[in-house]
């Protein structure tokens, strides 16, 4: 596959600060779920300290209540990771592309400000559980093959599937493997040290009822088939179920003028990253 740089010139500041701040009212309204869910769960604890009596009477109730809102909280946070991984990629972008510095301090600003506001202990506490949760998500993954970000500069990023030997909670960073190195790449298994934004959990193989649904027309990031190597695709045709493999047209594969069209299981494509070049 031929690679493209991205088109993003001059003109695509303004447009990148827009979705930057997009993202960042995604991310506080996220913050205010999590609040919300916290606050729920915190009244079922409080009325089972209160009355243990009512729990005999009626647990699987309430435990399944506790059970809907502890999973709610669990997606929250894990769209938290993904907004945030959005937004520290948008962010590189504006860096690399040149962003002005009166741009940049408008956006830095804007932050404080916003730090400013979040001054409530409920979320700042929710915050660190919030953090914690995602740190003990990072050292689950150990063993497991995830797509990472191995290369990237002002032209393309380039996206490998790699295994996770170590993360280390104090530095936030993945120690990863890559298996199966390309011709140009030296013949032994490479490692690499990558922060948390560069890497992203593929779906589980056996799971597919917890996989996200890209419907036709929605721009993945997909593993070429017969190779260990992502790209950017549009997904070409609905699925009927949710392990059924997807259809998807990647770029820059063009064969006598037109994108062929090629089947990759669910559990090797993810979300494109916003701000991906290739």
């Amino acid at each position: 596959m031929s690679s493209s740089a991205g088109g993003g010139g001059a003109g695509g500041g303004g447009l990148d600060i827009a979705s930057l701040l997009d993202k960042a009212k995604e991310l506080d309204q996220l913050k205010k779920d999590q609040d919300d869910v916290v606050a729920e769960i915190n009244k079922i604890h409080k009325k089972i300290l209160a009355s243990p009596e009512m729990v005999d009477k009626s647990v699987d109730a309430i435990l399944l209540k506790l059970r809907g809102l502890y999973t709610r909280a669990k997606e929250l946070s894990e769209s938290e990771i993904s907004a945030s991984t959005a937004l520290i990629g948008l962010l590189d972008g504006l860096l690399q592309s040149g962003a002005s510095t009166a741009q940049r301090k408008k956006i830095e600003i804007g932050e404080q400000k916003k730090k400013r506001i979040k001054s409530d202990t409920d979320t700042a506490r929710f915050s660190a559980a919030s953090m914690r949760n995602q740190l003990d998500q990072a050292a689950n993954l150990k063993g497991e093959q995830v797509a990472a970000r191995v290369k990237s500069d002002d032209e393309k990023d380039e996206w490998f599937v790699v295994k996770v030997i170590h993360f280390d909670k104090e530095t936030k960073e993945y120690e990863v493997l890559d298996e199966e190195p390309g011709d140009d790449e030296e013949s032994t298994q490479k490692k690499y040290k990558l922060p948390m934004s560069c890497i992203i959990p593929f779906p589980k193989k056996g799971d597919a009822s917890s996989a996200p649904d890209f419907g036709q027309g929605r721009q993945v990031l997909a593993v070429y088939p017969g190779t260990t190597a992502l790209y950017r695709a549009t997904v070409a045709s609905h699925r009927k179920r949710k392990s059924d493999d997807y259809i998807l047209e990647f770029d820059d594969d063009e064969e006598d003028g037109s994108l062929p069209q090629r089947a990759v299981p669910f559990y090797r494509v993810v979300a494109l990253p916003e701000g991906h070049r290739q």
